[in-house]
């Protein structure tokens, strides 16, 4: 075994990787860019070593700066994670040049099912089926065009290089297929550096089934069985289980028989998955799955394989790049109970998931799992800590797993609904929606359900009365007393005839509410509505709702909804110029990636103006009605949350 390590990854699943070392006696060394110097990894690792700026090209990009890190501190082994480097097969180059020893499969396995189109043809001759579609070199627009009409519409273009739904587009028509060919270019060639794509038929009701697999470098291969990731929003998955729901006998013996020859047809060593997409459009069939990738790395889900299989991947991880065999035989690996794992982003569901930022100014998960089930939380966060713009917006990813799936799936609710996150827009609310939704609950799941389900599940119910009452309660400070027996102490100029109401004022979303709240004789905080929230609620001292008071904001949970209040500074002046109409800003930092009209024009409402990027995704910001343009932002300009990309001529407005 390792004495010493070398992480070259950031967030929670650096976090993850140390823990598992610490309990193998291993050493670890964390790298970090200036956005991370604070963080958790920094602080849990042994020793840590700064590599660059905060964006990713600067920093955990910098092989070469890696390698070094690695090399000054004595580090016999580098841990990729997942992202960043961890497929890339030149640092795999790097590394072992350097005499290191890469934890991770080997460059020639990576280059062999780095690129789809050429991994889709190295498993055709492996005997393992394929989804039908082209997958060449040429990559001419009237070639594609073409290949697309012999498909049969609809088809989805993909990148080749990648993968997190990045650079992909679902096409309808053949006359939308240009401008998806453009835009799944662009975000490709953002995203990898590569922006040649495939072009395959769509799956009417594709499942996303994958095979955890893993090698070592004695011959061996097993599988851990699958995973169902169909979940997913804007191709990526949001929650994934373990076993797949309806699963046969049959389908899983095909799945997995296939997924070790796809391992062993590349002498795979170490952890991968094998990514099926599988039609259920007639249930579950042993000849109706095709192999779309392999992700030569561990996979950000790999907890639920981990709950329902008795393993820590990350230990054999481990152990096979220090030269051991597999841990396990095929015989000896066995399937038990159902877990579930949920991904907590910062982003916005109801406007598209966009992503957010923030400082976590609370952050509170469950203590325990439900009685009868496990839980696992893993997180690279604290509270305090800030969502930055730099890197993926992922919170925390919460595991549970009990012995069958109803059981999982209502611990999973249970611990949702006991998170509290405030500081950032986060998307615990529609991952609950989610958990509870009819069909998902039901194991009826498919890529397309929340797409299907979106506005249902991204639908929040406004605040009630008590919630506002509440938020209200704490803005006034009343329910901060320090001392529980003595409610009165908390509103100055108590008078014992008649109530000293505290006037305050709260603003949700547009709305601003106007509070009274007073102490009744009683002991109990009286809290009156001015309209349009007109009533008046009583709250007993003791029985304070959950809530969480950060600068300027009070934030009141409701099972896994926050509903977040604004709380005026009485003395702060208006700023009439950021509250002007005829402009639109940036919903989240990133970077005007293609500007589409000119100052002057004409457009019409929901015309396309510009193109921003923001964590490697591209996002349309199009006219919120008719107007002239007066002002847009520059192509290729970097904003932050907030700026104003586009003003209009205030009369040109129809």
């Amino acid at each position: 075994m390792f004495a010493k390590i070398l992480i070259a990854n950031r967030g929670e699943i650096a976090c993850r990787v140390i823990r598992t070392a610490r309990k193998l006696g291993v050493h670890t060394v964390a790298v970090y860019s200036d956005a991370d110097a604070k963080s958790l990894h920094v602080e849990m690792a042994d020793e840590a070593v700064h590599i660059g700026s905060s964006p990713v090209g600067e920093s955990y990009l910098r092989g070469d700066r890696i390698v070094a890190a690695a090399l000054a501190t004595g580090a016999q082994a580098i841990h990729p994670g997942y992202g960043f480097l961890s497929e890339n097969p030149d640092f795999v180059d790097q590394v072992v040049a350097a005499g290191l020893i890469f934890i991770g499969p080997s460059a020639a396995s990576i280059r062999a099912m780095g690129l789809k189109d050429a991994a889709k043809r190295l498993m055709e001759k492996a005997g393992v089926p394929v989804v039908p579609g082209y997958h060449g070199e040429a990559q001419e627009i009237v070639l594609l065009a073409s290949k697309a009409r012999e498909i049969g519409y609809p088809v989805l273009i993909k990148a080749r290089a990648g993968g997190g739904g990045k650079g992909m587009r679902r096409v309808e028509h053949p006359d939308d297929f240009s401008e998806a060919l453009s835009s799944a270019r662009r975000e490709a060639k953002a995203a990898f550096g590569d922006d040649r794509v495939l072009v395959e038929k769509y799956v009417d009701k594709p499942r996303h089934i994958e095979v955890q697999v893993f090698g070592d470098n004695f011959g061996n291969a097993v599988h851990l069985y699958e995973r169902d990731c169909s979940a997913q929003r804007r191709h990526q998955k949001v929650i994934e289980e373990a076993p797949a729901p309806g699963m046969t006998p049959a389908l899983r013996k095909a799945m997995t028989d296939a997924a070790v020859k796809a391992a062993k047809a590349i002498s795979y060593s170490g952890a991968g998955t094998i990514e099926f997409i599988v039609d259920a459009s007639q249930g579950l069939q042993a000849d109706r799955f095709w192999f779309m990738e392999m992700n030569t790395r561990l996979q950000v889900e790999h907890p639920v394989t981990e709950m329902v299989t008795g393993t820590d991947l990350v230990e054999w991880q481990l152990r096979v790049a220090s030269g051991e065999k597999l841990p396990k035989t095929q015989s000896e690996i066995a399937l038990a109970g159902h877990a579930f794992e949920a991904r907590i982003y910062a982003e916005d569901a109801a406007k598209g998931f966009l992503p957010a930022t923030g400082t976590l100014h609370h952050l509170k998960f469950p203590e325990a799992a439900a009685q009868g089930a496990t839980m696992r939380i893993e997180t690279g966060v604290r509270a305090g800590d800030a969502i930055s713009p730099y890197y993926d917006p992922m919170i925390a990813k919460l595991v549970v797993g009990a012995k069958d799936r109803q059981a999982a799936l209502e611990a999973l609710r249970t611990a949702l609904s006991q998170t509290e996150i405030a500081g950032s827009t986060v998307n615990t609310a529609f991952l609950a929606a989610l958990a509870a939704d009819p069909d998902f609950c039901a194991g009826d799941v498919d890529t397309g359900l929340i797409g299907r389900h979106q506005v249902v599940l991204t639908e929040v119910a406004p605040p009630s009365g008590e919630i506002i009452s509440a938020a209200a309660l704490a803005a006034s400070g009343a329910e901060a007393s320090p001392r529980s027996d003595d409610p009165w102490s908390s509103l100055a100029g108590y008078a014992h005839f008649h109530g000293v109401a505290r006037r305050t004022r709260l603003k949700f979303g547009e709305d601003d509410i106007v509070a009274k709240v007073s102490v009744r004789p009683d002991g109990r905080f009286q809290v009156a509505l001015d309209a349009p929230y007109d009533g008046t609620n009583v709250h007993d001292f003791r029985a304070v709702p959950r809530l969480a008071r950060w600068p300027g904001h009070v934030t009141v949970f409701e099972g896994a909804v926050g509903y977040t209040f604004a709380v005026p500074d009485p003395l702060a002046r208006s700023d009439d110029a950021a509250a002007a109409s005829g402009s639109l800003r940036a919903p989240m930092p990133g970077l005007v990636k293609l500007v589409r009209v000119a100052k002057g024009d004409a457009v019409i409402k929901g015309q396309p103006l510009l193109i921003l990027e923001a964590m490697k995704m591209e996002h349309t910001i199009a006219a919120p009605h008719d107007g002239l343009i007066a002002e847009i932002a520059t192509e290729g300009s970097q904003v932050t949350d907030g700026t104003v990309l586009v003003r209009f001529v205030e009369d040109g407005r129809g």
